[in-house]
């Protein structure tokens, strides 16, 4: 991996993770039209660290108070016998549990047929590009709602774990899909997008052991040195611009602008696919 490959990566990983164009789809188009390889297993794992990090940055006092109220809830129910929540933090600590639960059973049944898309051509990652840019512009003109964590049901959650779990097909953006299911589920646009980024947190980190797992049983090298750095310093930061101007973007009501983007690189890349 050299260091340029690195940089390369590691910016466009922090964009495309959070920005709703998705990190698969154009990590694979890369690869394809300008030769840039992933170097190894090991490096892109630690990628996909590196943007879980922005997410634990940007949403560190609401994740420190999931995990406080969540452990004070689990206490309270074993000394009383019975498990109550009082508050907004405990029952989002509840619902990603809730929502992680799809996108996991999702990952193990179909873990072998989404890593053949990666391999296969570039066709299917267009017409991925295309729905999701359709998807973005459907919940951008639909009417506002303001749906709170109060009013969050299971069905809400277990809703956008699904949707999760299909984004695993490269193409189809892991966080355009959940904030889109949100919105659909009439979610307040805030709600919409944290809730997207905090269910994130479980599937990354547990995809990232997974990935491990497969870099061991693979013998693939494992080599932290400079561009390893480097990529995993550039996805952190990146990503934690990348939050913020969505979060701007969607208060604006302009998800839609990423449509037009995704229409125009999905039709150049089937294009380039049946042209070449």
């Amino acid at each position: 991996m050299t260091l340029i490959q690195a940089i390369t990566l590691g910016i466009f990983q922090g964009i495309s993770e959070f920005l709703p164009i998705s990190s698969s789809g154009h990590l694979v188009i890369l690869q394809h039209f300008f030769g840039i390889k992933e170097g190894n297993l090991f490096f892109t794992e630690m990628l996909h660290f590196g943007t879980l990090i922005s997410i634990v940055i940007v949403y560190f006092n609401d994740i420190i108070k999931i995990i406080v109220e969540f452990f004070k809830m689990l206490g309270s129910g074993i000394k009383n016998k019975k498990f109550k929540i009082v508050n907004d933090y405990q029952k989002l600590a509840l619902l990603i549990i809730i929502g992680s639960i799809p996108t996991a059973i999702i990952g193990f049944l179909f873990e072998d047929f989404f890593k053949k898309l990666y391999s296969s051509s570039i066709l299917p990652i267009g017409v991925a590009f295309l729905i999701t840019g359709l998807l973005l512009w459907i919940a951008n003109k639909k009417p506002h709602e303001n749906k709170k964590v109060r009013n969050m049901t299971i069905l809400d959650s277990l809703t956008i774990g699904i949707f999760q779990g299909i984004a695993i097909i490269p193409g189809i953006s892991r966080s355009g899909s959940t904030i889109v299911a949100g919105l659909l589920r009439g979610l307040d646009r805030s709600l919409a997008t944290e809730f997207s980024f905090l269910l994130a947190l479980p599937a990354t980190f547990g995809a990232g052991l997974f990935g491990i797992t497969d870099v061991i049983k693979t013998g693939s090298t494992a080599v932290i040195d400079g561009p390893l750095i480097i990529g995993i310093l550039l996805s952190t930061i990146v990503g934690v611009f990348a939050i913020k101007f969505l979060i701007k973007m969607l208060k604006k009501d302009k998800l839609h602008y990423f449509s037009y983007y995704l229409w125009i690189i999905g039709f150049i890349t089937i294009i380039s696919h049946l042209i070449g």
